[in-house]
Formats: C-alpha cells, sequence, structure tokens
C-alpha cells in the first residue's frame, strides 16, 4: 500500500514544509502590508509590533496535503472530513477573532460545536479512556479534554517558537509511536505532515520571530493536534498521548488553576505561564525554546517506552521530566542562574 511506504510520505513533508514556508513568506508580505500587527502591550511577552496571522498560510495547505495524502495513499480515515470542516469553521472564527475581537461565549460555542464535529471523526474508534467509562461519557471526557487542549494551545503561543517546536514535537512523537504501536496508517503519515508544516512556518517564527501564528494558526493546530491524540488513545496508546503533550498540559493547567485560585479571570490574556515568567526572569525565548525542545524530545523516548509496554514506569519519568523543567523554568523567573 503507498501509505505505507516512506519515502513518498517523506517527499510529501517535504514538499509540504517547503510550500509552507514559501507561502508564509507571501502572507508576512500581505500582513505588513495591512498593517496586521500584533502589538506589546503589558501582557505581551514581545516588545516590537509583529505581524499575526501566519496560520494564514499553514492551515489550508496542511489541510490540503491532509486530503491530498488520503486520496493518494488511500488511507484517508473516514472521520476526516468532519475533522477538516471542523477545522475550517475554527481557522475562520478565529479569523474574525484575530482581526476584531468576539466574545470569550461565542469563540466557545464554535470550538465546541468543531468538537462536536470531531468527534465523529473518531468514527468506530475504540474508547479513549480504555473501557473505564461508559460509551457516551468516554465520548463526553474526550470532547473536555479536546477543547481545553486547543485553547491551552492558543494560550501557550506566547513566545517565539514555541508553539512550532511543540507542534513539530508532538506530530514526529505520534508518527514514531504509530510506527512502533503498529497503528493505522494515516496515524503515521497525518502527524508527519503535520510535523512539517510546523517546521515550515517555524523558519519565520523561530527567535526572533518576523511573524506569528495568531489565533487563526494556534487553534485550528491545537485542534488537529488534539484529534491525532485521541485517536491514537482510542487505538490503545493512552500513556503515549497523555506522554507527548505533558509539558503543555502541565504548564497551562497549573497556570490556570493559579490564576483561579487567585479570582482572576482566567479567560484573560497574561503572562503567568512558567515559559513567560521565566522570559520576565532574564531567559530569551530562544533559551526556553530549546528547554521545552530538550524536555520534549524526553517525552517522546518515554512516549515510545510506553509503546513498547511500560507505560507505568514511562508516564513516572516523563512527569519527572517535565517537573525538571517546570521547576527550572520557575527558579529562573524567581532569579535564578539557570
Amino acid at each position: 500500500m503507498a501509505g505505507a511506504e516512506p519515502w513518498p510520505l517523506m517527499g510529501a513533508a517535504a514538499a509540504l514544509g517547503l510550500a509552507v514556508w514559501a507561502a508564509t513568506g507571501l502572507v508576512l508580505r500581505l500582513l505588513t502590508r495591512l498593517r496586521l500587527y500584533d502589538r506589546p502591550n503589558e501582557r505581551s511577552s514581545h516588545a516590537v509590533a509583529t505581524p499575526r496571522g501566519g496560520g494564514l498560510a499553514l492551515v489550508p495547505l496542511l489541510l490540503a496535503a491532509w486530503i491530498a495524502w488520503g486520496l493518494w495513499s488511500g488511507t484517508a480515515p473516514a472521520g476526516l472530513q468532519p475533522v477538516v470542516l471542523g477545522t475550517v469553521l475554527l481557522a475562520l472564527i478565529s479569523l474574525a477573532d484575530d482581526l476584531r475581537g468576539l466574545s470569550a461565549v461565542l469563540r466557545l460555542a464554535v470550538q465546541a460545536g468543531a468538537v462536536a464535529l470531531g468527534l465523529i471523526g473518531l468514527g468506530e474508534a475504540g474508547p479513549v479512556f480504555q473501557g473505564l467509562l461508559p460509551p457516551l461519557a468516554d465520548r463526553l471526557a474526550a470532547a473536555f479534554l479536546w477543547l481545553w487542549f486547543l485553547n491551552l494551545f492558543n494560550f501557550m503561543d506566547g513566545i517565539d517558537g514555541i508553539s512550532g517546536v511543540e507542534a513539530a514535537s508532538v506530530g514526529l512523537g505520534l508518527a514514531l509511536v504509530a510506527v512502533l504501536g503498529g497503528l493505522a496508517a494515516e496515524l503515521v503519515a497525518l502527524p508527519v505532515l503535520l510535523a512539517a508544516a510546523a517546521l515550515g512556518f517555524l523558519a519565520w517564527n523561530r527567535p526572533p520571530a518576523k511573524l506569528f501564528l495568531g489565533d487563526v494558526g494556534s487553534i485550528p493546530l491545537g485542534y488537529l493536534l488534539g484529534w491525532l491524540l485521541l485517536a491514537a488513545a482510542a487505538q490503545g496508546q493512552w500513556a503515549a498521548a497523555m506522554i507527548l503533550p505533558l509539558y503543555y498540559l502541565a504548564d497551562a493547567t497549573v497556570t490556570l488553576a493559579k490564576r483561579g485560585l487567585r479570582g482572576e479571570k482566567v479567560w484573560q490574556a497574561h503572562r503567568g505561564h512558567f515559559y513567560q515568567l521565566a522570559v520576565q526572569g532574564g531567559l530569551s525565548h530562544g533559551a526556553v525554546v530549546l528547554r521545552v525542545l530538550a524536555c520534549n524530545a524526553a517525552l517522546v523516548g518515554f512516549a515510545l517506552l510506553a509503546t513498547a509496554g511500560w507505560p507505568w514506569p514511562a508516564l513516572a519519568g516523563a512527569a519527572f521530566a517535565v517537573l525538571v523543567l517546570l521547576a527550572g523554568l520557575g527558579h529562573r523567573a524567581a532569579g535564578g542562574d539557570i
């Protein structure tokens, strides 16, 4: 089967990465001409007005690549169509939010609708929670986690390069897990293509960033990653699906809990994430992202250990790696020397 051959996939990934790189350059020129900037404010982690909306290149090209690969290889999952539709809806509402700002209630309603559509994309896949919940409760819990994940991915997109590195790390990690675990062919190809698109964008977003993803990029990207992670969990790789995005999950969730306990409006933009505090403490964007990349490399290793049949030691190791990263970022924020 074509979908199982590595070289055509590698060629498609390289072509997609180059296409995203070239298209992002064109989008940058357009955004600059239209003066669509993310301007620094008290909640920003950057000091220079920077064009926002790089997702206008990444998201359409990634969706086109997924569809084209599925048609060519014959490995497109039956639920890809509703996921693509959900992604388009999210990109449109997020673009409107980038341009003029929308209410949190409207954004959340559209996101919930996209998640409901995407659950169709899981089709007849097994239970995400491995049979611990009744079928309806399993899907409702999966929907809640997916909704949280796409939002936390957006929350975490606050410094140069971080979300490109995260998306590429999780995408490549998922592909390796799929190969080692003998998962469906699409769980090899689709994450590889997503990682390639993220790397093509990262060429423009690496520190110092020439442009940002914007909500039009980060929200759909979080949505697609969430779907792939849930699909891997539904095929039995629940531990790997927890481990791969664990740094983003931990930083965003702990920060949200802290802000909630302080009585702050958790849906408002802020600079309270561990990675943001480390930047305020003196680390450069690049230094923080390199630390995240090192942690993600460890998480990929632990995900593969879980796939090989050692889920609990892998989860323990992954938790320790993330705790070390959070402690290091927090120490720097407090004025340490690391």
